[in-house]
């Protein structure tokens, strides 16, 4: 059965969809069968993995408020072995439309359930919020993948994302995991960064990834051209930290067995 993580922090510009494309990319790049969900409004997910939105695509919406399975929303898309459920703007109704719906925060985790041994992972794309999309995605994961800036307001918010999961596996009963918090737009050249790295490494400890993510151009660039890095640019660092970030979450898995 495929493992769910779910990659959420209510605070924007941290890095959620860089990392469900990249990392997305870098576990298929190992022969391993992924599928993104992209559940998050601006859909950046789908337009960064070169993925039309257009009026008549079936997207996570129709599975959430309609009757439509989740399996009739995947899209394939240009990386072999990565697979997207895409999102438009009508996902931003969902918060509203669900709060009278029977079962609420379960909609995704029921919609999710036939396809759990179709995939080795199912990773999902939270909106900055701990609104009921990221509730009804953290109800629906095995684990939690928290990515942060190294910035000096990194810990704010992190707390009440944490205090959140709490409550998740007290009132669902669901054993959610922290499967790690990973080092975002890292630069090693300011002292800012170095410093915000040791807190979090202190205050954390082994819950976060050795891997980092490099503040990088050539990352910031490649979801213009609806490309994961490892298809616009290898060879860039990129590519390199998001691969080594695959290999550390496929090693963890391993040990945990």
């Amino acid at each position: 059965m495929g493992r769910v993580i779910a990659i959420a922090n209510q605070k924007g510009g941290v890095g959620k969809t860089t990392t469900a494309i990249n990392l997305g990319a870098s576990l298929a790049a190992n022969d391993l069968r992924v599928l993104v969900i992209d559940s998050d409004p601006q859909g950046n997910s789908t337009t960064g993995l070169g993925v039309e939105k257009r009026p008549d695509s079936i997207t996570l919406y129709d599975a959430l408020l309609g009757t439509a399975p989740l399996a009739s929303s995947i899209t394939s898309t240009s990386f072999e072995g990565l697979d997207i459920v895409p999102s438009d703007k009508n996902l931003v109704g969902a918060n509203i439309e669900l709060v009278d719906v029977p079962d609420r925060e379960t909609r995704l985790r029921e919609k999710l359930r036939p396809l759990r041994d179709a995939y080795h992972f199912i990773l999902i794309d939270c909106p900055p919020a701990l609104d009921l999309l990221t509730l009804n995605a953290l109800v629906a994961a095995d684990s939690v993948l928290v990515p942060i800036q190294c910035e000096f307001f990194a810990l704010e918010g992190v707390s009440e994302l944490l205090d959140t999961i709490d409550r998740i596996r007290e009132s669902f009963q669901h054993p959610l995991k922290i499967e790690g918090i990973l080092l975002t737009m890292f630069d090693d050249r300011t002292n800012l960064t170095r410093q915000v790295a040791q807190d979090l490494r202190e205050f954390f400890g082994d819950e976060v990834f050795r891997t980092v993510i490099p503040r990088s151009i050539r990352l910031a660039e490649a979801p213009s051209f609806g490309k994961p890095i490892l298809l616009y640019d290898v060879r860039s660092r990129g590519a390199e930290s998001y691969i080594k970030l695959a290999k550390e979450i496929l090693a963890n898995e391993q040990g945990a067995r």
